[in-house]
This record gives structure tokens, C-alpha cells and sequence, in this order.
């Protein structure tokens, strides 16, 4: 006898049925309307082998939602990863700003965070050159706050009017619609060096920031300089960062490469894991914050995005963590549809004149009703505020709110004058009074017009193998440039940024650094100004170095980290449990690599469970390797080519490399070799896994990057 199923769950509340998330698990299938289908697999026909009915509404319904199941993709931001999670505040934060959620220590405020690529389609790599996204949904109490921003401080320009250009210079080429997800191309380099106050982003998305390890892994900013106002209406300036407890850390540009060809889901991969292994992502909120009466104290604009604030000389306070513990159940209306905004905002944030962030307040909402195709976009479960939405906005496209008001106007008699406005005192949010007194203009002040001081002191602040992998970067990308003029224009602007870092990019390029820049001029001249006086400028800062600009410089540890055992038949079984028991005591993960996937015999003659072969993975996709002992197994892996490639590949970059005492026979049969590498760093070939470990917690060993030591 067939299982019965029980019928449709009806709750008797419309509420309820508007807003059921539920899987539809040993439920009966039903249309949209909720009507239970009788035949899914056949239409509605004349006959046998007749034509189909118009009639049929079954599966007018099923091919009509079908054929309108994909939205347009986001503009930039397009591939993204998502999760859930918490934030908790540290300490109250009423000295400077009245928002609820930032002054109750007992509660944990909702958060739903999107990390993303900027420049590639839904269908590129994770593993793209490129600027991350950074968005985080606070579902407060008393409304949404986004905070939306990049894992970079700063961005490219500094006016809204120039976004389109910029993505379309960005963007695959409009003849041929190459390349995708790289700004390796004419069109954007013929942009930048025609744009002296991308200079600073430019060093940054050089950098390895551009190239995360994971989002996981990630610094957050919100870009501009917003403010934070209090209970007596005092206004402070005020910085947002989130600092990764597993600290900020890269993967190299080969390696990057490798990983879009292995895994172009790496990052979404890797976060999906980690959340569903328990090991929940935690990142600290801080702010800067700095009072009105200090806004022109400065050598650079507060206002200006293409400027950061450097820690030094405002620290960063860090008031609450945001944990993500929990994965989207459905990642088209959840990841796919959020819709952030930087102007949803509570009461006690409020924005600043920065004329980027200014021109995104436009931006956004615009975006959202191309692709989610109606003003209502906020009624989807994914956006919708934790609080009751009550106001005079009514129907347009897929509205879901049932209205009962007898008005839907303000002020009325009818309805007895509701909704209320809200006062001040009861939560109202009121904008900041800020003193404008200006003539209209079309311009920029001169405070905006230095370009290269913060790229410097961004370069400056570099490690060595940071700092080489920024010349790297501008060698291949402006390699892949086929207009000589715009590699010249260029090499000009580097050199305003450091003589040495333009040469070095030069001599790559076959070309020489001009003696004098050809520089552009700013284009936002007024129309009373002179050209030479709104020239780009460079100004002498009194600080020279950051140490919080270098990854160099951040929290290092193992936890969550993943480790590739090589191992075969025969392999050393005690050998095997002691650093699996080792890396899972300490937060980190295992896996077994072997020459077959299904079982491989331990020394012992017990089956050992193979988690990756050789032949479906890389060490690319690892954090290190671990080769245990065991004579017939080291056999074994010296005769695999894919074993010799796997270690080979994991030197090159840079990862730690341990064996066990017999284990290094292995080594010698690869690049690694055992005669000169006990003195380099991030190589164990003692045995020793707690030294092991260390040099994986270390994260890479940049030093032996030179290319003298460095396999093809």
C-alpha cells in the first residue's frame, strides 16, 4: 500500500500562507494558487498524439514561472556567496551614537552578510583579480541598517558622475566581450591612466588583497566617512571596519589561477564548509571616530573615498563581533534577491557629503527595481524588516501586504490620522542638521586633488613579498595592454607613486619610465578656475608607514585550515592518527589524498577511508601538506607523477611541507629535495607535527618566493 501523505497544511492565517518558507517535505504537490496537481508528467492534450490545449493552466503556470525563474544579474557584485549570523555588542556606544542596536549589550541584532566579485557575471571565478564586496543586513529593531562595502578602504573615484565609466572601462570589452572578470584590457587601463585619483585603489587591487584566501579571511570597510549622531544631536565622523579573528590572508596570483581551473567555487565552497562544520566565521566590528571639530585636521578629506584614515593616527575601537552560523536554505531568495542599500538606515548613523557616497543613494533603490522588478522588492522574506511595516505606500508588481486601512493618505480624519508620525523622542529618525551655504557648481575641491600620497604610503607600508607581488601584478596586467600610449601614461603615474616600484614594472615591459609624468588633468574644473591650479597634487604626510596596511602584520593561527595527507597502501597508521588527532584538536582538518578514492590498507592491514585522489584534486586547494611514514606507501607516491606535481606546486607556494622521518624519501624525489631545506621556512622533514603545525599557522613562507628556488 502507498504511503499516505498528509494534505496541505493549512494554518487559517494569510500571514501565514504569504510568508511559508517551509521545504515541502512529505507534503502533496500543489500549483501556485494551491491546488493539488493530479498528473505532473503528462499536458493537457487532444487526444493521445493530438496538440496541446491553451487550456491546460497547469502548464501555462509551470512554463511561465519557468521562463521568468532568472532576474537580471546585478551590474557589479554579480557572484556572490551568503550567510546568516549574529552580531553583539561589546560595550554601549550612547557617547556618540543613539542606535539602539549599538548601545544593548543583551541582544544579538540578525545579520544576513554578502561577500561578492565586483567586475565578473554570475558565471565567473571566485578566484578573479578583483575588489570583494562586503554587505551586512543588520535586522534591528528599529529597521534595517546596511552597512555595504569592499574588503578594500577606498575606491577608484571620487564622484558618483564617473561610476558608469568606470565599470564600463572594467567590464569585458563591448566588440567582443573579452575578457571576462580581469581588468587586464585596454579599456580599463586606458581609463585609470586617465583618472590620477584611482592611483591610490589601484595599489590595493594590485595587491594580494585582491586575492583572498577566503571571505573568511577578509577585512571589511564601508568605504566612506558616514556619522554617528547621539541623544544630545552631536555629531561624530566615524570609519566602520570588520577585522577577521582568523586574520587577513592571500593566495598567490599562479595559485589563483589554478584554483578558477580547479574549483571556480572555491570561495563559495569554502565558506559553505566552514559554517556547516561549525567552524562559524567571526569577524569584529570597529569604528574610528572622529569629532566634527578635527573634520579639517587631516592632510587628506575626510570626504574624499579614495582616502583611508590610518589607524595610526585614529585607532580603530573595536565595540561587537558578528558570528556567521547558519547557511541560506535557498540561495536565489535569500542570496540572489537581498537587496542592500546604503541608505537604509536607523536612527543615530547618518551619511556625510561624500559625493560618491551620495550618488549611491540614487543608485541603489534604481538597481533593485530593474532587477527585482517592483517597488515591493522589500517584501521579499529576505529583505523584510523584523518590524511591522505600516505607511501609505500602496500596490504596484508582486505587493504582498495585505493593507485594511480605510486611507492610504496623510493627513486624514478618516482613519484617525494613522499612521503617526513618529517623534524624535519615540525613535523618529531626523537628519542631521548640517549648514549648507553654496553656490551650485560642478567641481571638486582642492583638498580632493592629491592622488599619490596614500598609494605611497600604502606600497611603503608592504612587506617585501608584498611589495613584489604588487610589481607583479602591474607587469602582467600591463602586459595584456596593446596601446603603447596608455602602458607610457602608466608608467607616469607609478612614478609618482615610488621611482623604483615604475622602474621595476618598466624593465618588464621593455619600456622606460618618462622623466616627467603625463599627467591629466582633473576634469571637474570650475568654470571661474584655472587649469594649472586643479593639477594633481602630491602632499608630504608626516606619517610614512602603516603597519595595519601589511598582512604581514596580521592574526596568524591554523584554525579551519586544510591539510592534505599524502598517503597509499601501506602507509605508517600511527603516523596517520597522531596528525589527523593533531590538526583536529586545533581546529584545523585533515584529508587523506591517495592515488584511488574508496579505501587504502594502513600498515597494520586496517582500511583507511580516502577523502580526495590524486587525480580529482590539487594542492592548490589545500593550505599544506603532510606526508606520514611508512616505506611501502613512500613507494608507492614516489612512483605517482601527480604526487611529485602535488609537493612541487605546494612549494612553489610557499605552503608548509611536513613529513615523518621516512617520509622525506619522498621529498627527495621532488623539487623540495631534504640536503638544503631544514633551514627554510615552513619545511618539517623531522617528524615533528607540532612544528608542523606552526608552519602551517604561519600561513605561507613568502621567503622562499625568488625565482632561483622556485620550480616552473
Amino acid at each position: 500500500m502507498a504511503k499516505k501523505v498528509p494534505a496541505p497544511k493549512q494554518s487559517g492565517k494569510i500571514n501565514d500562507l504569504v510568508q511559508n518558507t517551509e521545504s515541502g517535505l512529505n507534503e502533496l504537490m500543489t500549483t501556485d494558487q494551491g491546488l493539488l496537481i493530479n498528473d505532473d508528467q503528462n499536458s493537457l492534450k487532444a487526444g493521445e498524439r493530438g496538440a496541446t490545449l491553451l487550456e491546460d493552466f497547469i502548464l501555462r503556470e509551470k512554463i511561465t514561472h519557468f521562463d521568468h525563474e532568472r532576474i537580471p544579474e546585478r551590474i557589479v557584485h554579480a557572484r556572490g556567496a551568503a550567510a546568516h549570523g549574529i552580531f553583539e555588542l561589546y560595550q554601549p556606544m550612547g557617547k556618540y551614537t543613539k542606535a539602539k542596536f549599538l548601545n544593548d549589550t543583551s541582544r544579538q541584532t540578525p545579520v544576513f552578510v554578502r561577500f561578492s566579485t565586483v567586475a565578473g557575471s554570475r558565471g565567473s571565478t571566485d578566484l578573479a583579480r578583483d575588489v570583494r564586496g562586503f554587505a551586512v543586513k543588520f535586522y534591528t529593531e528599529e529597521g534595517n541598517y546596511d552597512l555595504v562595502g569592499n574588503n578594500i578602504p577606498v575606491f577608484f573615484i571620487q564622484d558618483a558622475m564617473k561610476f558608469p565609466d568606470l565599470i564600463h572601462a572594467v567590464k569585458p570589452e563591448p566588440h567582443n566581450e573579452i575578457p571576462q572578470a580581469a581588468s587586464a584590457h585596454d579599456t580599463f587601463w586606458d581609463f585609470i591612466s586617465l583618472m590620477p585619483e584611482a592611483t591610490h585603489m589601484i595599489m590595493w587591487a594590485m595587491s594580494d588583497r585582491a586575492l583572498p584566501r577566503s571571505f573568511r579571511m577578509m577585512e571589511g570597510f564601508g568605504v566612506h566617512t558616514f556619522r554617528f549622531i547621539n541623544d544630545k544631536n552631536e555629531s561624530f565622523f566615524v570609519k566602520f571596519h570588520w577585522k577577521p579573528l582568523l586574520g587577513v590572508h592571500s593566495v598567490a596570483w599562479d595559485e589563483a589561477q589554478q584554483i578558477s581551473g580547479k574549483d571556480a567555487d572555491f570561495h563559495r565552497r569554502d565558506l559553505w564548509d566552514a559554517i556547516e562544520a561549525g567552524a562559524f566565521p567571526e569577524w569584529e566590528f570597529g569604528v574610528q571616530i572622529i569629532p566634527e571639530a578635527d573634520e579639517h585636521k587631516f592632510d587628506f578629506d575626510l570626504l574624499d573615498p579614495t582616502k583611508l584614515v590610518p589607524e595610526e593616527l585614529v585607532p580603530v575601537m573595536r565595540i561587537g563581533k558578528m558570528t556567521l552560523n547558519r547557511n541560506p536554505d535557498n540561495f536565489f531568495a535569500e542570496t540572489e534577491q537581498v537587496a542592500f542599500h546604503p541608505g537604509h538606515l536607523v536612527p543615530g548613523i547618518d551619511f556625510t557629503n561624500d559625493p560618491l557616497l551620495q550618488g549611491r543613494l540614487f543608485s541603489y533603490t534604481d538597481t533593485q527595481l530593474s532587477r527585482l522588478g517592483s517597488p515591493n522588492f522589500h517584501e521579499i522574506p529576505i529583505n523584510r524588516s523584523l518590524n511591522t511595516v505600516h505607511n501609505n505606500q500602496r500596490d504596484g508588481h508582486m505587493r504582498q501586504q495585505i493593507n485594511k486601512d480605510v486611507t492610504s493618505y496623510h493627513p486624514n480624519t478618516i482613519g484617525g490620522g494613522c499612521p503617526y508620525q513618529a517623534k524624535a523622542a519615540d525613535g523618529g529618525f531626523t537628519s542631521h542638521m548640517e549648514r549648507i551655504d553654496a553656490k551650485k557648481i560642478r567641481g571638486r575641491s582642492k583638498s580632493f586633488f592629491d592622488h599619490f600620497s596614500q598609494a605611497t604610503l600604502f606600497f611603503n607600508s608592504q612587506s617585501a613579498p608584498e611589495q613584489n607581488h604588487i610589481i607583479d601584478a602591474l607587469r602582467f596586467e600591463l602586459s595584456n595592454v596593446t596601446i603603447p600610449a596608455i602602458r607610457e601614461r602608466m608608467l607616469g603615474i607609478l612614478s609618482m607613486v615610488d621611482k623604483t616600484l615604475a622602474q621595476r614594472v618598466a624593465d618588464k615591459l621593455g619600456m622606460q619610465v618618462p622623466k616627467k609624468p603625463n599627467q591629466p588633468i582633473n576634469h571637474s574644473i570650475p568654470a571661474d578656475g584655472k587649469v594649472a591650479d586643479y593639477q594633481p597634487v602630491k602632499v608630504d604626510p608626516a606619517l610614512k608607514s602603516s603597519a595595519a596596511l601589511s598582512m604581514a602584520n596580521s592574526v596568524k593561527g591554523i584554525k579551519s585550515r586544510k591539510v592534505a595527507i599524502l598517503a597509499a597502501d601501506g602507509v605508517n597508521e600511527a603516523s596517520i592518527k597522531a596528525i589527523v588527532t593533531k590538526l583536529t584538536a586545533d581546529g584545523a582538518s585533515g584529508m587523506i589524498v591517495a592515488p584511488r578514492m574508496g579505501q587504502i590498507k594502513g600498515d597494520k592491514g586496517n582500511d583507511i577511508m580516502v577523502n580526495k585522489a590524486l587525480f580529482n584534486t590539487s594542492s592548490v586547494l589545500f593550505d599544506a601538506v603532510y606526508i606520514p611514514g611508512g616505506q611501502k606507501s613512500i613507494n608507492a607516491l614516489v612512483n605517482e607523477p601527480d604526487a611529485i606535481h602535488f609537493i612541487n606546486q605546494a612549494y612553489r607556494h610557499c605552503k608548509a611541507i611536513g613529513a615523518d622521518k621516512d617520509g622525506g624519501l619522498l621529498l627527495d624525489a621532488t623539487y623540495v629535495g631534504t640536503g638544503q631545506d631544514e633551514a627554510e621556512g615552513g619545511i618539517i622533514i623531522d617528524g615533528n607535527i607540532h612544528h608542523f603545525v606552526n608552519a602551517v599557522s604561519m600561513h605561507r613562507s613568502w621567503e622562499r618566493e625568488p625565482s632561483s628556488k622556485v620550480p616552473a
